[in-house]
């Protein structure tokens, strides 16, 4: 385990340092598009256009990430869910898992205290709120159930886009889209996790944790249900890898069948 642990250290501080960057362009954006007192804000009275415009600035956001060889090294999980699924369907060792949750959720909370001291006092007031994620008017029941609908149809398509021959290194730009999506349509609903980690850390400035779980269950749930519908389907055998984007030279962790750049 400690060999494993040393030789893979690059791979979770690249992990934390993905989300790390994700909250602080979230938070950022949202400071942006959010506070009363920003222009841009004054400008766009419609909150849907605000969202839509939330949606690209994250989908590309993702997309990034996904590309930059930080993200083909690490294979950009970023996201304790994926994680665990990617582990569900044997593709992740288990200390690897375990250190990329724990990776994941330090960046998270990293990224979120990294934003509250360059972004306050902004990110405070309520219509930022530290980006925090929180259910909308219909409750707790209806972020639930959005949290696994948003995340069983994120991880069905990124099993099956991303072990298609052809379509495989579009992956990162599927995702990105739904990522887009999601936040301009879905976000009022459950505030648009698919995340434990990525709620995680704005939960630890504001103190709402009654309603966390949501956001721990919800992606946990929706993930590995879309992973027992893909091994019922094309089956466990067909899941290549756990990266996100393997079209690079970068070495693979995981257990993978591509088979080459692996350590």
């Amino acid at each position: 385990m400690r060999e494993r642990l040393w030789r893979h250290w690059p791979e979770y501080l690249m992990e934390a340092a993905g989300l790390g960057l994700f909250m602080i362009v979230a938070a950022a954006c949202a400071s942006i598009l959010e506070h009363p007192a920003s222009p841009v804000r004054q400008a766009l009275s419609n909150p849907l256009l605000r969202r839509a415009l939330m949606g690209l600035a994250m989908g590309a956001t993702s997309i990034a990430l996904v590309y930059s060889p930080m993200g083909a090294r690490s294979g950009a999980h970023l996201n304790p869910a994926t994680t665990l699924t990617f582990y569900r369907l044997g593709r992740v060792h288990g200390v690897d898992a375990a250190a990329y949750v724990a990776a994941q959720c330090a960046g998270g909370m990293s990224g979120i205290a990294i934003a509250a001291l360059l972004l306050s006092p902004w990110i405070a007031a309520p219509s930022v709120h530290y980006v925090a994620t929180l259910p909308g008017p219909w409750g707790a029941s209806a972020a639930l159930g959005a949290e696994v609908a948003i995340t069983f149809l994120l991880m069905s398509v990124v099993l099956h886009v991303s072990n298609h021959a052809r379509w495989s290194r579009y992956t990162g730009l599927c995702a990105g889209a739904l990522v887009c999506a999601y936040i301009t349509f879905e976000a009022p609903v459950s505030g648009m996790s698919l995340n434990p980690a990525r709620s995680l850390g704005p939960a630890m400035l504001t103190h709402e944790f009654d309603t966390l779980w949501i956001y721990g269950a919800g992606p946990l749930i929706g993930m590995l249900l879309a992973a027992e519908a893909f091994v019922r389907g094309p089956g466990a055998h067909a899941v290549r890898c756990a990266k996100l984007h393997h079209h690079t030279a970068a070495r693979c962790i995981f257990h993978c069948r591509f088979g080459a750049h692996q350590s």
